[in-house]
């Protein structure tokens, strides 16, 4: 019997997108032939990710798992809004959600964790419900949050399935008070957060190069006045602070009274709660943000098809 590599597992699964399990037992089956193996999978209905891998995923479901002071989120992605609706996609989606809790939301841990029953991996099934769901399926991404002591609260706007939908926020808030109390407030400032869409927690934690870009934007603007440089600054830090208030989740207006800024909300919630509140942290999952879709010519589809 042939010898099988890692190597030669690798580069079977690279050509035919099924999993390291079954591409080992493809090669012990054909005493390492590769192109044999790939026709063992084929046979098997292994290798049908491959055909499907290259194929735009966007669609898809956003999940989360929370247990108290902890939580977590991931999105995994399908070609349809159809087979985001098929119950054995939702299924798969939450139990990733949950394997993703255990690693604190690591993206890497996760890929290589074991799912539950399948005995393989996460990216490993993946694979092979592509080839049972027939499209092609994505693990995007995925995040955690936790405090010391309060809660992680989650929140899904427009729904799909028990945990998940289209976006969902988790709130971490730290605070020894009321559970109730601060439960209530975690679902308003996610509410905010998914409908404020801000890009970081506090103004340190702004990527630099987004401020950067801001500035410069600003300047320019600022410059067209024909102002002198020295003005050009202050008027350029003068947006910049609007700029802050806009993108910035403690400067933001909160979206429930229009009035009152994300910070002030938080400090106000002593009252309610029973003890001080800190707003530690924030994950907002869109789905499919970011992904370029393909743009489908249906005329030009129909007209090539009564041409053959």
């Amino acid at each position: 019997m042939a010898d099988i590599t890692a190597k030669m597992v690798k580069d079977l699964r690279d050509k035919t997108g099924a999993g390291m399990m079954d591409c080992k037992a493809a090669l012990n089956e054909t005493d390492g032939d590769m192109e044999q193996a790939v026709d063992w999978l084929r046979k098997k209905g292994l290798a049908k990710a491959a055909k499907k891998a290259g194929r735009t995923a966007a669609d898809g479901l956003v999940a989360y798992a929370v247990d108290g002071a902890k939580g977590a989120v991931v999105e995994v992605n399908s070609e349809t809004d159809f087979v985001a609706r098929n119950e054995t996609f939702q299924k798969m989606v939450g139990d990733i959600a949950q394997v993703a809790l255990s690693v604190d939301g690591d993206f890497g841990a996760l890929t290589s964790a074991d799912y539950p029953g399948a005995g393989k991996s996460v990216s490993d099934h993946i694979a092979e419900m592509v080839g049972q769901i027939g499209e092609n399926l994505t693990l995007r991404r995925a995040a955690g949050l936790s405090v010391d002591e309060g809660t992680v609260v989650p929140y899904v706007h427009t729904q799909i399935a028990d945990q998940a939908g289209k976006i969902v926020v988790l709130v971490a808030l730290k605070s020894s008070g009321k559970g109730e109390a601060l439960q209530s407030l975690g679902r308003q400032l996610a509410m905010h957060i998914a409908a404020a869409r801000p890009l970081a927690l506090n103004v340190a934690e702004l990527d630099q190069e987004v401020v950067e870009r801001e500035k410069s934007v600003l300047a320019d603007q600022a410059r067209a006045s024909g102002k002198p440089e020295n003005i050009i600054e202050k008027m350029v830090e003068g947006r910049l602070q609007k700029f802050y208030q806009e993108s910035v989740l403690l400067e933001q207006i909160f979206v429930i009274d229009n009035e009152r800024p994300v910070k002030t909300v938080v400090a106000d919630a002593k009252a309610e709660v029973g003890a001080e509140v800190t707003l530690t942290g924030f994950v907002r999952f869109e789905l499919g943000e970011g992904i370029a879709k393909e743009e489908e010519d249906f005329a030009a589809e129909v007209a090539a098809m009564t041409q053959k």
